[in-house]
């Protein structure tokens, strides 16, 4: 019997999508992701980086490339993808990108959603789109009735927020999938910055 796929944790696939571009070792993956502001949607520490490569070499998704020696610095393992782990980021994208339900999750889909096709990325936020309207309409009709019976208000101040929170997840659904449909964000390997500059940051990452 084939074992199950090990569940990747948000920082797993993170530290994944950053291998898709290229070999690396723990550090500069931690550094690239400090400068990308990562630190604000996964837990990023320098032990939280070194375990989820540990776990993942474990599963089979990457493996040793080498080992970087650079004057008085310490050694540095780079790792690379395995085939595994390559198919694996754009497969838990799709898997979390339209889903309403795992907004912590969602938010890491989103920021590695360059690493599917830009009409599959529509396509799956076009779903969860029609989902926040549809949670968004039945709240209002739960509050409206709620309200009808006579709830006091005060009751409903937790309510009236989800559902602020909601019309503008919606609102701001509707004008990205504008930009997507309308006027194409660049995307995955168009979507880089200058070569130059990403060069450069990638340097300033490695030191």
């Amino acid at each position: 019997m084939t074992s199950p796929t090990p569940r990747l944790t948000p920082l797993g696939v993170t530290v994944l999508a950053l291998l898709i571009e290229d070999d690396m070792h723990p550090y500069e993956m931690l550094r690239l992701m400090e400068q990308r502001r990562r630190d604000r949607i996964v837990s990023v520490t320098k032990g939280s980086v070194y375990h989820t490569v540990s776990r993942l070499e474990a599963q089979g998704y990457i493996a040793e490339a080498g080992v970087d020696r650079d004057g008085n610095r310490p050694e540095r393992t780079r790792y690379t993808l395995r085939p595994p782990g390559r198919d694996a980021v754009p497969a838990w994208v799709i898997e979390e990108l339209p889903r309403t339900d795992r907004p912590a999750a969602f938010r890491v889909a989103l920021a590695e959603a360059h690493n599917i096709p830009l009409d599959t990325a529509t396509a799956l936020l076009t779903q969860r789109r029609d989902a926040l309207r549809v949670q968004l309409d039945t709240l209002r009709e739960g509050i409206t009735a709620a309200r009808d019976r006579g709830t006091p208000d005060q009751f409903l101040i937790e309510f009236e927020r989800e559902l602020a929170l909601l019309d503008a997840d919606l609102s701001w659904s509707d004008t990205l999938l504008d930009r997507m449909s309308n006027a194409p964000i660049p995307w995955g390997d168009d979507g880089r910055s200058d070569p130059a500059q990403y060069a450069l940051l990638r340097k300033a990452a490695q030191l």
